[in-house]
């Protein structure tokens, strides 16, 4: 489910400076003259000449967030065209990007062009490539998923993969950026800027883009004359968001340059040498332990999470109504983890992922047991208020455990992560956190039709064949009936997987906790 510098363009404190006598700032404020930054003296509002670049991050973060919140909508457009699990499982490949950035990461970190400056050096061409994409994705879009012959999943896989590829690139410059664009007391606030803008982007790009493309939502709550469409499609959304990203970027790029690193902030490492650095890492005993935890725990979430949200929309709950229950839920995922931090600190910050484990896989089998409900509840979209109620509760049941998961989770790694390798070592570890994610939803949505079983309505010796995005039988006799659906069978695969993973998972959490903190660490004989 999870990397830096500063502008070498006067800051609106230093243009003041030349135009004002000098002694009126010395209070305030003490020049570095080697690296012409800015630093508070004690007493001072620490975020004194941050305010600008926290500001920055944080929009930079958002738009991020934006192409990761359109990949999270599409599997909901294509089950409504009747894209079949196989598909599905394909066009969830656009997710990988954002676990695997650490493949590409070294390379972001050590070509640049230190005229322009090393983050912009990519951060820019990236981000002007977003905006193309989004325009070109704008043209094509509607077609690749309405043509009368079936959406052309594969292409549309290719696209949006390659709109998260740059948009992990970009969070790579970001990241990196953040590090020395902020002082060193206020470097704190980038991860608060990462959490923050991504929420908002995704919040844009799946939320508001799910509500406003609705026509049922628009017509209920935003129209007095009912239409045919939402406010939005998913052409215009693109169209407009491509220039967003073309027009900010551009601003950026005039308005935004970088001083030179601090070297202490970001050492000279060139590709080859970041490379071994993840390999003395990878070689450690105690991270291949907790690689072997954590690319195999969410297998036993995988269906529920994977496949739930749209067996729901295939019983009949509208799209409109998952980006309300969103709404409903955006305090919880930004109010939860800051609740939960101060709570999950101390030498063993797993303890509470393991409290919190059985839960989770007891909601596997209530959210099936809801799914198997809901057509029965719902009657030609009308989905009434105390089914939305229930709705609501569990999915913010949900997500109380995952995120307690994962703040147990970023604790721990945290508190292993070696100093002497800087971000690097926390970018591995959440690499492995994200894989383990990624690669069991994927093989669940492949297994979903081929655990489902129908038979012909008419004569059940039939076979029930897929044609295009067509159901029938062998014959042309009568029309298919499901006798088991694969996803009850995989729900309960998984939950049994769980069982047996938490008895020896969670003993060797417990181990890996114990292990003393050099164990963590890369010898300096390696080094």
């Amino acid at each position: 489910m999870e990397n830096g510098n500063k502008s070498t363009e006067p800051s609106l404190m230093e243009s003041t400076r030349r135009r004002m006598p000098e002694e009126m700032f010395q209070p305030l404020i003490e020049r570095d003259s080697e690296e012409e930054r800015v630093t508070v003296r004690p007493g001072a509002n620490p975020l004194h000449g941050d305010r600008g670049n926290i500001a920055l991050l944080l929009f930079l973060y958002t738009l991020q967030g934006v192409p990761l919140g359109l990949a999270a909508a599409m599997p909901m457009l294509l089950q409504n065209k009747g894209v079949d699990y196989k598909n599905q499982a394909m066009f969830s490949l656009v997710t990988w990007p954002f676990s695997i950035k650490l493949l590409w990461a070294p390379i972001v970190d050590a070509l640049f062009s230190e005229r322009f400056g090393r983050r912009k050096t990519w951060l820019i061409p990236v981000q002007y490539l977003l905006g193309l994409f989004m325009l070109l994705l704008s043209y094509h879009v509607n077609y690749w998923i309405t043509d009368p012959n079936g959406p052309h999943i594969v292409l549309l896989t290719v696209m949006f993969f390659i709109l998260n590829f740059l948009g992990a690139t970009q969070d790579i410059a970001v990241d990196g950026w953040a590090i020395t664009m902020l002082k060193k007391q206020n470097v704190g606030y980038a991860s608060t800027a990462n959490s923050v803008g991504q929420t908002a982007g995704y919040f844009i790009g799946y939320v508001v883009f799910t509500a406003l493309e609705s026509a049922t939502f628009c017509n209920s709550y935003l129209r007095t004359v009912p239409q045919f469409e939402g406010i939005v499609t998913l052409p215009s959304f693109l169209y407009g968001c491509g220039w967003v990203f073309l027009l900010t970027t551009t601003l950026v790029g005039v308005m935004k340059t970088e001083l030179p690193p601090r070297p202490e902030d970001e050492p000279s490492l060139d590709i080859l040498g970041t490379y071994k650095q993840l390999l003395r890492i990878i070689r450690l005993p105690a991270v291949r332990n907790l690689a072997l935890i954590f690319l195999t725990v969410k297998v036993g979430f995988s269906a529920c999470d994977s496949v739930t949200t749209l067996k729901l929309i295939e019983g009949g709950v509208p799209r409109a109504k998952f980006a309300m229950i969103a709404v409903f839920l955006v305090p919880l995922q930004i109010g939860l983890p800051l609740l939960l931090s101060k709570y999950i600190v101390g030498q063993t910050p797993l303890d509470m992922y393991s409290r919190v484990f059985p839960y989770r896989l007891i909601f596997n089998l209530v959210a099936a047991a809801f799914v198997w409900v809901t057509p029965r509840l719902i009657t030609e979209g009308d989905v009434p208020n105390s089914y939305t109620v229930i709705l609501v509760i569990l999915f913010g049941f949900h997500q109380v455990t995952m995120y307690t998961m994962f703040v147990s989770q970023m604790a721990f790694f945290a508190r292993i992560s070696d100093p002497a390798y800087g971000g690097t070592y926390m970018t591995l570890l959440n690499t492995l956190s994200n894989l383990g994610t990624t690669w069991p939803n994927s093989l669940i949505l492949l297994f979903v039709d081929t655990f489902t079983f129908k038979y012909c309505s008419n004569n059940p010796t039939n076979t029930c064949l897929r044609t295009d995005l067509i159901e029938a039988c062998t014959k042309d006799e009568g029309f298919c009936l499901t006798w088991i659906d694969g996803y009850y069978i995989l729900t309960l695969l998984c939950t049994l997987y769980g069982l047996l993973w938490r008895r020896w998972g969670c003993k060797a959490t417990r181990q890996l906790q114990r292990r003393d903190l050099n164990d963590w660490k890369v010898s300096q004989r390696d080094r």
